[in-house]
């Protein structure tokens, strides 16, 4: 299993073979592309809890799909900008796409303390539901069935609809923006101070 951490890179959006891109495949072997799409590991709990229990599940079915000859690469995305937002057409944190395909279509958000901690400012975050149950970190069972389902399905995704950054999503970079901004005014304002201790 291929593991890279990216900012971004190519279409994320669509599945394998869209916007004019070559299926992925090698001589007798399928390739499953996950894409987790993540706005924070350092602090977000439920980000941090998503990537463990999507690391479990790989672990648990690894067998059966080297056995069947496929190779699994994961892209780690940390869309840490509206820009990349735009260009992976994000919906909501943390995302889990297979074969570009989202493992459950439906989003449903409630308020994240972490992120909000993060950013300064209320934020919402996706909540997953599983057997009529709403998780914060998405269950090992969710998303092995959406692994197995894009592998013996054969599905993948191709957006064709006008995308929108979300209004949440927009919040979140926006009041990040913010406390950068006051964090590094802070810093300047610290070393470019008079007397003895100035150093700018």
């Amino acid at each position: 299993m291929n593991n890279r951490e990216i900012l971004s890179s190519g279409c994320r959006s669509c599945g394998s073979g869209c916007c004019g891109g070559e299926a992925p495949k090698q001589a007798g072997k399928r390739k499953v592309v996950i894409d987790f799409l993540y706005l924070d590991l350092s602090v977000c709990k439920w980000c941090q809890g998503t990537d463990k229990s999507l690391e479990e599940a790989l672990n648990d079915i690894s067998n059966v799909l080297q056995a069947s000859g496929i190779e699994v690469v994961v892209n780690k995305i940390n869309v840490t900008s509206e820009e990349l937002a735009m260009k992976h057409r994000f919906i909501s944190s943390p995302t889990i796409r297979v074969n570009g395909r989202d493992i459950q279509m439906e989003v449903r958000e409630k308020l994240c303390d972490s992120c909000g901690d993060l950013c300064g400012d209320s934020v919402d975050c996706r909540v997953w539901v599983y057997n009529g149950e709403e998780y914060t970190i998405p269950p090992k069972a969710l998303i092995i069935e959406g692994i197995l389902k894009a592998v013996h399905g054969g599905e993948t995704a191709c957006e064709s609809s006008e995308y929108k950054l979300p209004e949440n999503l927009k919040k979140f970079y926006k009041s990040m923006d913010q406390k950068n901004k006051i964090n590094d005014d802070f810093k300047k304002s610290s070393c470019c101070g008079s007397g003895e201790n100035k150093c700018c």
